[in-house]
């Protein structure tokens, strides 16, 4: 295995970020937006999916919508039903009360729940009355914006925090929360380039950069990436503090 280190440039942060979109554009090619088809499985899946992989995320939403077919029936079942229901998720204790708050508050004020009318708003405006939701933060308002409704937006989940931040392309103490702010300046305000960057990064994350043990030598950004060049001591809050062996 080849090892090398130089010394980590000083590189203007917005252009970093477009040269390791663009190596990862190569590497793992150019997506089309794909979402689901309908947004509100959109919605309350990526409220599932927090903390929980896609498998368990899947069976909790098959499961729930075969126990409860309709959103009016998800709003009303007992607590303790579907708690049940969506188990396989990690903290369905949790996730219920946002899933039935959800639902009570968009019913109440659309009179039906269905969210197609974001189309019509601006990003500002959706983003805006999607953060006004329980249990609903940056990333799942992104995740949804950006999927369903190709807005300019940009998601930041623990893969992507974790590797812009080792690369360098946030400060070592940015949050997650932060980096959707700061990582969508230096990009175009274009649904597709966004689409692609969180894609990319996202896949990285699983597949390479790994949260313990990266596969730094077997990486296309490491002759970029500061975590690597300065030897794998750093410090970010997007990782845990390596234990010494």
């Amino acid at each position: 295995m080849r090892l090398f280190f130089c010394m980590v440039t000083t590189l203007d942060p917005a252009v970093k970020t477009r040269d390791a979109h663009e190596r990862l554009n190569e590497h793992y090619g150019v997506q089309e937006i794909r979402g689901r088809v309908d947004p509100m499985h959109e919605l309350i899946g990526t409220i599932l999916s927090h903390r929980t992989t896609f498998a368990n995320e899947r069976v909790a939403y098959q499961t729930m919508r075969e126990r409860f077919p309709t959103w009016e029936a998800v709003r009303d079942a007992p607590l303790d039903q579907l708690i049940d229901a969506i188990k396989t998720a990690n903290y369905p204790e949790i996730k219920a009360p946002y899933i039935q708050n959800v639902l009570t508050l968009l019913i109440a004020e659309r009179g039906e729940a269905n969210i197609n009318f974001l189309w019509d708003l601006s990003t500002e405006e959706a983003m805006a009355w999607l953060n006004r939701l329980p249990g609903v933060g940056p990333k799942t308002s992104t995740l949804l914006l950006l999927f369903s409704f190709h807005k300019p937006v940009l998601p930041v989940d623990t893969h992507v925090h974790r590797v812009t931040q080792r690369l360098g392309l946030i400060g070592p103490k940015v949050s997650a929360e932060k980096a959707h702010t700061l990582l969508l300046s230096y990009l175009p305000q274009d649904a597709g380039v966004l689409y692609n960057f969180h894609k990319h990064f996202f896949w990285h994350g699983q597949r390479v950069c790994f949260w313990y043990n990266p596969n730094c030598a077997g990486c296309v950004l490491n002759d970029m990436c500061d975590f690597y060049q300065t030897g794998r001591t750093a410090v970010l809050s997007s990782t845990p503090i390596r234990k010494s062996k």
